[in-house]
């Protein structure tokens, strides 16, 4: 799945090893002519091969066969001996058994005893017994989603914010339908209908999560209708219907429906001679009832707003003046000015009712990459497909007729149940549009991100050369908070300009295809630097997006690799190497988050800068097993899935377990995006039983119940949003006083763990695990303000303290230190 240089790569015989080879083979065979098909020689069951014939005798053939997940995992044979490292200690013991080694000794008589103390588990209730301890993965996600509406509801938030959470809030939901509930459908349709973990098989999930979304899309259009659309009017901020425009706005408002809106629209008549037409995902569409005045017939169409024009218009006279901002601005929505001019669509009708609607369809897409010939070519295919997906909601305006809420339930192949009748607007994501607005008062107050330290001195001022703050120590980043440009960004472009940078290599989940990181890639290519991208191009939703970018590095002579089969590569890791005086240097970055400047100022994620040997050595390791073939590679400094992530951690946890038994200091404490992992919320859980205390933050989905008598008492969970996503991932551990952290790309997810490439790096620099130690247990701590997970597995908001005070947002104050900071410099 990797493309060579074409000048440096003998020619192979014409045979077919697209299946393994990808376009690179495509390639050759345009040079050599159309290949001979050759008969396929079948290897192990659900993986690509391909006989490769020489002329050689029969027994003599070989089969090439895909790397996939099970490789990845192998640890049979004799390891790698790495000369960068020691040889391995034959004598080696996880950190649970070091801890009992370790532990405080008596000498009694000729032999030591070791007093661990009482097992936690003798005479408790069997942890197998507690069947709701884990709560369902879909509706802990709803959950999720309502602490987002949650912050549109808050009154304290500036008001383009609230209006943006509403937008966020729509986002989340839509996707969650495209994939999680059309999945959940898909498997009731086909009778797949277990148990899952949580006790609740797919009838019931689907039913609940009916149920509750429903509820929570009504509180988010009574929100938006009832409190902020009239306090942003207050500000002269209004969205606007046609009858309350003016007789002028009107007439300027018809002008621009006959030259911008009329000539895009088709109108699409439904009758035995035209069948429903397809209805694309996510598009709003007009259901109009029509009567021909000279027949008395009755008839319908369908007309697709336009997705190429703006959804918010605005209103003509009303436009934001930049010299005088708190006269504001009138908008309204494109829908909104249609509806009023279909006489112009159909000419001698008569319009009897018009409705609004919106269809959101299965768009999870399903590569079945044993199969595929070329994960690519396949991942094309599939994205084709996606927009043909199963119907799964419908939208509809609260004041639809009976009889076309039929009509459309029966076309689309719907149940009654899959239908949310809502206030107008529909799809609140346009209010996008209005957090677009340059109104600064209405907004969070601006900040500009910070160089880290020893990186430079300002976000403007000239970058220091980035190799050298390297070589002088290791570099901790936290985004936003310390810039990207002036970071990440910069050591890509200085080392694609460096004459001594011999080679880079990087993963790439998300990124753009004008992205400056994608640009300086090139530009080291096209100066003969050997660059490597691995690029997971089913990074859902970006698929697209990651195919076309891809491409464009292949024609600028970078390797691209398409990962491995059966497997995401989800880590985000970057390896310079360097000549220098003394030999070559390795210059490394291992991330939590995307190489993608946009979404860097808006997504909290943290960052290593490193030279060290072991880290160097591991990611070295981990490129070469992504783009070739190292079942046996080992690593120091990393912890990588799906290999060790999910036992690493799990050792460390009973290591605390171990401690406590042994009267030592012992505490977990995690923050995630996710946590979902059986088997690792069962060791939380255990822990929680030994008297350990445990600490989670986690953004979303938390299929662990917190403070459960017998199961949870000593877990505390806490969950925040804010103005930035919390996207890091950080998993700290008392070890006895010598506190062990991680920081990586992984959650504690089935998907992360076992179905995705993930990396997690351990930090050595002890301001650096001081560091996140501590934003880990300030976070959770009463003094944050936060959300609760209580015992019944609801959420409860904590935004102000027992006495009354408002708690501290902690976003806030890491802007503040980040800030202090830059003006001590």
């Amino acid at each position: 799945m990797t493309t060579p240089d074409a000048e440096t790569t003998p020619l192979p015989e014409p045979v077919p090893l697209s299946s393994f080879l990808g376009g690179w083979a495509r390639t050759q065979a345009r040079h050599v002519g159309a290949p001979q098909e050759q008969p396929a020689t079948t290897g192990q069951p659900g993986t690509s091969s391909a006989s490769v014939t020489t002329g050689q005798p029969a027994s003599q053939v070989h089969v090439l066969e895909s790397a996939d997940a099970r490789d990845f995992t192998d640890d049979a044979g004799p390891a790698y001996a790495d000369e960068d490292f020691d040889e391995p200690n034959e004598d080696a013991v996880s950190p649970a058994e070091q801890a009992v080694q370790e532990a405080p000794q008596e000498p009694q008589g000729p032999a030591a005893v070791i007093d661990l103390g009482p097992d936690p588990e003798e005479g408790l209730t069997p942890l197998d017994s507690f069947e709701d301890r884990f709560t369902d993965r879909e509706l802990t996600w709803m959950d999720f989603n309502e602490r987002v509406l949650e912050q549109a509801e808050d009154e304290d938030l500036e008001l383009l914010e609230r209006a943006w959470f509403l937008s966020i809030f729509s986002s989340n939901l839509d996707e969650f339908y495209m994939v999680r509930v059309a999945g959940l459908m898909r498997r009731i349709k086909m009778g797949l209908t277990p148990v899952r973990a949580s006790g609740l098989d797919a009838h019931q999930v689907v039913a609940e999560v009916t149920r509750r979304a429903k509820a929570l899309t009504a509180r988010q259009s009574d929100v938006w209708n009832k409190d902020i659309r009239p306090r942003l009017a207050e500000h002269h901020i209004e969205i606007l219907g046609w009858d309350e425009l003016d007789e002028t706005q009107r007439e300027r408002l018809t002008r621009y429906f006959r030259h911008q809106i009329f000539p895009v629209l088709t109108p699409l008549a439904v009758d035995p001679s035209h069948p429903f037409p397809y209805i694309s995902g996510l598009s709003l569409n007009l259901a109009v009832l029509l009567r021909n005045p000279r027949s008395g017939k009755e008839h319908f169409a369908r007309i697709k707003v336009p997705p190429s024009l703006p959804r918010l218009v605005t209103v003509p006279g009303r436009e934001l003046d930049t010299a005088d901002k708190k006269a504001g601005t009138a908008l309204i929505p494109i829908e909104a000015v249609i509806a009023p001019h279909l006489d112009h669509l159909f000419p001698g009708m008569e319009v009897l009712e018009h409705h609004l609607f919106r269809v959101t369809r299965n768009e999870n897409l399903e590569v079945e990459e044993d199969d595929a010939e070329n994960l690519l070519a396949a991942m094309e295919k599939e994205l084709e497909k996606r927009r043909f997906g199963d119907c799964v909601r419908l939208e509809v305006e609260d004041t639809i007729s009976p009889f076309v809420r039929r009509l459309l339930v029966r076309a689309l192949g719907l149940e009654d149940d899959d239908v949310f009748e809502l206030l107008a607007p529909l799809d609140l994501k346009c209010l996008n549009q209005l957090h677009d607005l340059d109104l600064p008062a209405l907004k969070y107050p601006r900040y500009v991100p910070v160089t880290a330290p020893g990186l430079g001195e300002g976000e403007s001022s000239t970058p220091r050369d980035v190799f050298a703050a390297m070589r002088e120590r290791d570099v901790l980043l936290h985004h936003p908070y310390d810039s990207f440009s002036t970071s990440v960004q910069e050591f890509v472009r200085q080392a694609a300009a460096d004459p001594r940078v011999l080679a880079i290599k990087q993963t790439l989940y998300r990124t753009s295809g004008d992205s400056p990181i994608v640009d300086a890639l090139i530009e080291a290519a096209e100066a003969g630097k050997q660059v490597v991208a691995i690029v997971e191009i089913k990074a859902r939703f970006d698929e697209e997006n990651n195919i076309g970018w891809a491409r464009k590095l292949e024609r600028a002579g970078v390797h691209v690799v398409y990962g491995m089969v059966g497997l995401k590569t989800h880590c985000k890791l970057l390896l310079v190497v360097r000549q220098e005086a003394e030999g070559l240097r390795r210059y490394c970055h291992v991330g939590t988050g995307n190489y993608h400047p946009k979404t860097a100022r808006g997504y909290e994620d943290l960052g290593l800068l490193t030279t060290d040997r072991d880290v160097a050595q591991d990611l070295t390791s981990l490129f070469n097993l992504l783009s070739g073939y190292a079942p046996r590679a080992r690593f120091r400094r990393l912890l990588v899935a799906p290999r060790t992530v999910r036992s690493g951690l799990v050792e460390r946890i009973e290591r605390e377990i171990a401690n406590k038994r042994a009267g030592r200091e012992a505490w977990v404490r995690i923050k995630v995006n996710s946590i979902i992992d059986e088997t690792t919320i069962d060791a939380l859980y255990r822990a929680s039983r030994a008297g350990v205390p445990v600490d989670i933050v986690v953004r979303g989905i938390c299929g662990l119940r917190a403070g459960v008598p017998g199961l949870s008492e000593n877990i505390r969970v806490r969950s925040i949003l804010g103005r930035y996503l919390e996207h890091s991932r950080i998993y700290a551990f008392c070890n006895d006083g010598d506190t062990e952290v991680f920081i990586g790309s992984a959650d504690l997810m089935h998907r992360n763990l076992d179905r995705r490439v993930e990396a997690l790096v351990r930090l050595t620099d002890p301001q650096m695990v001081e560091e996140m130690t501590w934003l880990v247990t300030h976070s959770a701590s009463d003094k944050v303000s936060s959300w609760w997970l209580e015992p019944d597995g609801s959420w409860t908001r904590h935004v102000r303290g027992p006495d009354g005070e408002r708690l501290e947002d902690i976003q806030v104050t890491l802007m503040e230190r980040a800030t202090r900071r830059k003006g001590r410099r």
